[in-house]
């Protein structure tokens, strides 16, 4: 059972010395110097981890060394904030080496998203650490716009709710169930999710609003791991879900992602609000993780507390 007590780091505030870090995938500097430029913008002090530009195949570098970037930024009293510059995969491969006690001696915000799940899971499980589920500072201003700046700006900088609405331009916006739903909002990347399954970092959902978006995956797919969390249990006694984006999710037979989500979500018997611009689609906005959410479908919103104090 999952209660509202969480570990909210402090607030960023400018000054501030943040870490890039690499946890997952490899990423490409001219994209990382994009995300430099706005951090340092907000008078923030971005810093490279010593590996952050690492590569070992699809991976940001051996997993000791991305454990031991983490390690670092969470071990520095200098570093006040984590922000991952991209998901891809492989934080499931290190997230057994980090040293939860420092994350708990001196919490940090920590941002990103996609693979990043699995490593927010893993905070939250070891420290219940609050985090930031947004974009990572391999910026892309062609997905991410002005809008996108502002809605991470806001998590990182302010101690102010973050509500996001639901959108008729997204796909998913037909996805609802009418009600309204509180508790704390958890979860992320559906893939992650599902392959957290089994593992210490799955959280139980009972009274939570789940989050899900994706990316590249075909309906049947989404089915898939849906119906896995229904008949795995994850599923029994969650509030409420929070549908975002569904990027790049179709493929060649005439069921869409969207008649998906509504079957499957549909047969929970809780509120389900689709259409919110959170995950890999263009102007995704950033929402915390581990915080008290409210979610009314009826009225199309998204409430969620703070992460940061």
């Amino acid at each position: 059972m999952i209660t509202d007590d969480c570990l909210r780091p402090p607030v960023l505030c400018p000054g501030d010395t943040v870490m890039l870090v690499s946890p997952s995938g490899p990423t490409r500097p001219e994209r990382v110097a994009r995300g430099v430029e706005l951090l340092t913008g907000w008078g923030l002090r971005p810093v490279l981890a010593p590996n952050a530009y690492a590569r070992r195949g699809y991976l940001a570098g051996d997993d000791a060394l991305r454990a031991a970037d983490l390690n670092i930024a969470f071990a520095d009293p200098e570093v006040r904030g984590v922000i991952c510059t991209r998901g891809g995969y492989g934080a499931q491969r290190v997230v057994d080496l980090l040293d939860m006690a420092a994350v708990r001696r001196d919490p940090k915000v920590v941002a990103g998203f996609s693979d990043i799940t699995a490593l927010q899971f893993a905070l939250w499980r070891g420290a219940r650490l609050a985090g930031v589920h947004g974009p990572g500072a391999a910026w892309l201003d062609e997905r991410t716009p002005l809008r996108s700046a502002e809605s991470l700006h806001a998590a990182l900088m302010t101690t102010e709710p973050v509500t996001v609405a639901a959108t008729p331009d997204e796909e998913t916006f037909a996805v609802r169930v009418p009600g309204r739903a509180v508790g704390p909002l958890l979860g992320g990347n559906l893939c992650l999710i599902t392959a957290s399954i089994g593992t210490p970092d799955m959280p139980d959902l009972t009274g939570a609003v789940l989050l899900i978006e994706e990316v590249q995956e075909p309906p049947y797919k989404v089915d898939r791991m849906l119906t896995h969390l229904r008949r795995a249990g994850v599923l029994d006694g969650v509030a409420g879900v929070a549908v975002g984006q569904f990027t790049e999710c179709a493929d060649g037979w005439d069921t869409t992602v969207t008649d998906v989500l509504t079957e499957c979500l549909g047969e929970l018997g809780v509120p389900v609000l689709g259409g919110l611009p959170v995950g890999h689609g263009v102007g995704q906005l950033t929402v915390p993780v581990g915080t008290r959410a409210t979610l009314d479908a009826d009225a199309g919103t998204l409430t969620v507390a703070p992460a940061v104090r």
